[in-house]
C-alpha cells in the first residue's frame, strides 16, 4: 500500500502530542514535517514540546519548524486552563539536543509541497491556522498541489471557546477564512465529531497494558487532561480531537462525512470564529469542503493503540 505523505501543523497540547504519535506509529503514514504555531500556548512552549514528542517516540529524519508567534490580526489567546504553563503539563519531558529545523514553518510547508509530485501531500493542521494561511498567501500554488486538508478545529453545531466557535478558528479567524476559501478539497474535523473521541476506562486500561516508555507517557498526559475536562469542561472522560484529523487520512471509513459549504464568521459581535455550515440544501457541485459527523470510537482507538505498541516494538 502508499503511505500517506502528511505535513503535520500543530501546536502541542496533549491532543496533538497523540496525533503526533498516531503519525508516526501508522504504517500507512509517512510524515513529511512538523510544525508548529502559537496556540494552547505559546510557540517557543509548544514548539519545545513538538522535539520532545519527537524525541520520546524516536521519531528521526522529519524536520520540526517553527512558525507564527501570534495570529494574523488579532492579540495571542492560549488555553492553560486545559493544557497548563507548559502547554503539556503532566508528564516530565526528557531533556534532549534535538533543534528545530532553521527554516520558519509556512516556508517548510511550501518546500515541503513543492518538491513532492502534485496530489501527494495532505496538510493536516490541528491547531490555529496562521501557517496555513501565511503559506496559501506566500506560494498559492500550492493550492493545486496539495491533495487535500484534513483540519481539527470549528464545529458545525458546537462551540468551547464561545457558545459558536471552537477554540483553533476562534483565535485566528482571518486565517481561518483563508483557508477555507481555498478551492482546496477540505474536511473539517470539528466538535461534532471529536466531542466523541473520549478516552473511556476501556480505552485508557488499553493504553495501560501496552506497558511501554510511550503508553506510560500517554497515561500521564491524559491524566492530566482528562482532569482538566472533568474540572473546566464537565466532561467525565477527556475527548482527543486532534488525533481524528490524522485518523482520518489513515482511514476515511473510521467516521462519516457530509459535504456542505463552510464559511468563517469574522464580524459578528457573539459569532466571531463561528464555522458556519449550510445545510439547508443539497451542496452545490464546486462544494469543496465536508464536515466530519459520526466516529467510529472502538476503530479510531484501535488505530491509537496499534501505533502506540508499533512505536514501543521500535524505540524501547
Amino acid at each position: 500500500m502508499t503511505t500517506k505523505k502528511i505535513i503535520l501543523d500543530c501546536d502541542p497540547g496533549h491532543d496533538d502530542a497523540i496525533a503526533i504519535l498516531l503519525a508516526h506509529g501508522n504504517p500507512d503514514i509517512e510524515l513529511l514535517a512538523i510544525t508548529t504555531v502559537v496556540g494552547n500556548q505559546t510557540l517557543d512552549k509548544v514548539s519545545r514540546n513538538a522535539l520532545a514528542i519527537a524525541h520520546i517516540a524516536g521519531i528521526t529524519g522529519v524536520p520540526v519548524a517553527a512558525g507564527c508567534h501570534r495570529p494574523l490580526v488579532r492579540d495571542i489567546q492560549t488555553a492553560p486552563d486545559i493544557h497548563g504553563d507548559s502547554g503539556l503539563d503532566g508528564p516530565k519531558l526528557p531533556k534532549h539536543s534535538r533543534t528545530l529545523d532553521p527554516r520558519h514553518a509556512t516556508d517548510l510547508i511550501i518546500d515541503t509541497i513543492m518538491s513532492h509530485p502534485p496530489k501527494t501531500v495532505t496538510l493536516v493542521p490541528t491547531g490555529g491556522l496562521t501557517n496555513i494561511a501565511l503559506a496559501v498567501r506566500k506560494a498559492p500554488q500550492i493550492v493545486e498541489r496539495v491533495k487535500e486538508v484534513v483540519l481539527m478545529g470549528g464545529g458545525y453545531h458546537t462551540g468551547n471557546r464561545s457558545a459558536v466557535a471552537e477554540f483553533n478558528i476562534k483565535i485566528d479567524p482571518e486565517a481561518a477564512h483563508i483557508v477555507f476559501n481555498e478551492k482546496w478539497p477540505l474536511t473539517m474535523v470539528g466538535l461534532d465529531l471529536t466531542h466523541q473521541a473520549q478516552a473511556t476506562p476501556e480505552v485508557t486500561e488499553a493504553i495501560s497494558r501496552i506497558n511501554s516508555k510511550i503508553s506510560r507517557f500517554v497515561m500521564e498526559m491524559l491524566d492530566a487532561y482528562g482532569e482538566n475536562y472533568r474540572k473546566k469542561r464537565n466532561f467525565n472522560y477527556p475527548p482527543v480531537h486532534d488525533p481524528c484529523a490524522v485518523a482520518y487520512v489513515i482511514d476515511p471509513t473510521v467516521m462519516t462525512t457530509q459535504k456542505v459549504p463552510i464559511n468563517i464568521e469574522l464580524n459578528g459581535t457573539l459569532t466571531v470564529g463561528m464555522t458556519v455550515a449550510d445545510f439547508r440544501y443539497p451542496p452545490p457541485e464546486d462544494c469543496h469542503t465536508q464536515v466530519a459527523v459520526k466516529l467510529n470510537h472502538q476503530r479510531f482507538w484501535q488505530l491509537v493503540i496499534d501505533a502506540l505498541k508499533n512505536i514501543r516494538d521500535t524505540c524501547n
